[in-house]
């Protein structure tokens, strides 16, 4: 199963850069390239385990997911539900530690995932670590960004 990965350091304290991350609407498109749209389902007005939410990628791909883990300020999990066709198993995970000096904190974002069909599979997940991995590690160059932008801490520390 490939694996992407992507990290950066942020100077923003671990509680801002977790609510940073788990912001949605106009705001969290301010810093997340990755979406067009995002949204709960099913009546949630907050993330949680077992939440489900539906997201839109800028290039109209769209899936369903649902939180396998949500433990703020330290990580939150993901795994796909439905999704595009060429995805038979998507599943991601964000981690937040703090530097030991106190300066800021350090997010892991990892994303595991499967293709299909099979017969192509190789290729494609070939296709999909380059690809993906692009995409994470833009996001995350984002999420920086996000975390020095006053708009966005603002959102997040309102929670």
């Amino acid at each position: 199963m490939p694996v992407v990965t992507a990290e950066v350091f942020v100077p923003v304290d671990m509680a801002t850069a977790f609510a940073v991350s788990q912001l949605t609407g106009p705001v969290r498109r301010r810093w997340d390239p990755f979406i067009s749209d995002q949204h709960f389902l099913d009546g949630a007005e907050a993330p949680a385990k077992g939440v489900r939410t539906y997201t839109r990628q800028r290039m109209g791909f769209s899936m369903i997911s649902h939180y396998v883990s949500y433990a703020p300020p330290t990580n939150a999990g993901m795994v796909m539900d439905s999704g595009p066709w060429f995805f038979e198993k998507l599943g991601g995970g964000w981690r937040y530690t703090p530097s030991e000096d106190g300066s800021g904190t350090y997010a892991v974002w990892k994303y595991n995932f499967t293709c299909r069909p099979r017969w192509l599979a190789p290729i494609a997940e070939w296709i999909g670590v380059l690809v993906l991995g692009h995409e994470i590690r833009s996001r995350i160059s984002g999420f920086a960004r996000g975390c020095d932008d006053p708009v966005v801490l603002a959102a997040a520390r309102r929670g």
